[in-house]
């Protein structure tokens, strides 16, 4: 059973909501969020990343930095820029990206439930990415970005969701990016018990993305219990903010992979090694290709798009080794193009699926020498490798509409 209860939260009053809110902090590097924040005094962003506002000589994970974002929030909220909500409530945040909604559930998940196996990964993280949101978190005292988490979709939440959704939004704008916001509060005591209900019925939830704020959120729940052990379990800094789909509403894109050079082997060559793995290695010309379904990718080589057909021969049921993503690093990237592990390998590079295919031909044309488009992971290959305790290889799955912070905080006290 998932423990996911409501919280008070501290969000933008209406009139800023839009200028507040901000892409979440790990799809900028420093130079990226310096641009986005420069003389932008409301946006999250600053908060977020607050080495932004010092020069570039100082550290990105200098003490200073945190202290500074915890300044800025007190600042923001002693100006009247944020309220706090005078009773727990649930939100509902509604993201339509292309003409499709996506609405999620707003509110605390318990540390309990990472910790136990209840909330369910399918990522390792980082100790690096986790202790510099350890110290944003502890230092601020508050959790600023939601967690993505994701449930088996259920009747009675979906039914509950679409009432709430007929009414008033506190929140309603389109971002520079063209995302459409919307949030509606949730503060009947019966429709909050029936939502905390649901979820305690359901075996688990899964972290669709996150991991690493995750990871921190809980790291910090667990040091503050060492800090109290007279500790009861209610208080705040045993939950983490979270935002909670059903399978349904999301969207996983493509995330696909660019290769700087063919690892010593001519384009004839290489093509008569993927006629060994691939039952068809079919020439497509100048239109870009995406797959259209599982077992298929797409591959851009000298100016020319090909699709590739994997043989059902190295096919498998295993939930991690039958991803296409495996199969293309276990037949492809490591054994034909040298490139044994992802992560480290400065000859791969990944695209996310919302950059769009010229991109892979861009990148081509520049500094790479071969790419691949991939056919989207799906959220139902997701739950079956988090079920079996296993983990995806690196840059599996790309989600969007991005969850927005700033919209919603979790004060720790």
């Amino acid at each position: 059973m998932a423990k996911i209860r409501p919280f008070k939260a501290i969000r933008p009053t209406e009139e800023l909501a839009d200028k507040i809110a901000a892409l979440p902090y790990d799809v900028y590097n420093r130079q990226e969020a310096k641009e986005v924040v420069a003389g932008d005094n409301h946006t999250f962003l600053r908060i977020d990343r607050a080495e932004t506002q010092f020069s570039d000589d100082v550290d990105t994970y200098d003490a200073r930095v945190y202290q500074k974002a915890k300044e800025l929030l007190l600042e923001q909220i002693e100006k009247g820029e944020f309220i706090t909500e005078e009773k727990p409530c649930f939100y509902l945040y509604e993201l339509i990206m292309d003409g499709r909604s996506q609405t999620g559930i707003v509110g605390c998940a318990s540390i309990d439930d990472y910790v136990n196996g209840i909330i369910k990964k399918h990522e390792n993280t980082r100790a690096d990415k986790e202790e510099d949101r350890i110290r944003h978190v502890d230092t601020l005292d508050a959790q600023t970005g939601p967690i993505f988490l994701a449930y088996r979709d259920r009747a009675e939440l979906k039914e509950l969701i679409q009432k709430y959704k007929s009414g008033s939004a506190v929140y309603d704008f389109t971002s520079d990016d063209g995302i459409s916001h919307r949030v509606f509060v949730i503060e009947d005591e019966q429709d909050m018990a029936a939502i905390a209900k649901a979820f305690e019925e359901m075996g688990n939830v899964y972290i669709a993305d996150g991991h690493h704020r995750c990871a921190s959120a809980v790291k910090v729940g667990l040091k503050r219990r060492e800090e109290h052990p007279d500790y009861t379990g209610e208080e705040e800094f045993n939950y983490f903010l979270s935002v909670l789909f059903a399978d349904s509403e999301l969207m996983i894109m493509d995330y696909n992979r660019v290769v700087k050079d063919l690892n010593g082997l001519t384009e004839e060559a290489f093509l008569a090694a993927l006629a060994k793995d691939f039952a068809v290695v079919e020439e497509k010309g100048k239109a870009p290709v995406r797959p259209d379904k599982k077992g298929q990718i797409g591959m851009y080589l000298n100016d020319t798009w090909y699709l590739l057909t994997i043989k059902d021969t190295v096919k498998t049921t295993d939930p991690v080794k039958g991803l296409d993503v495996s199969l293309l690093q276990d037949y492809v990237l490591e054994p034909m193009l040298g490139i044994a592990d992802p992560k480290t390998d400065k000859r791969i590079d990944f695209v996310g699926g919302i950059r769009g295919l010229l991109e892979l031909e861009r990148r081509v044309h520049t500094d790479m020498q071969v790419a691949f488009s991939m056919y989207p992971t799906s959220i139902g290959e997701l739950f079956a490798v988090a079920d079996a305790g296993l983990l995806m290889p690196p840059k599996s799955t790309w989600f969007e509409p991005k969850l927005r912070s700033g919209l919603f905080i979790h004060s720790l006290q």
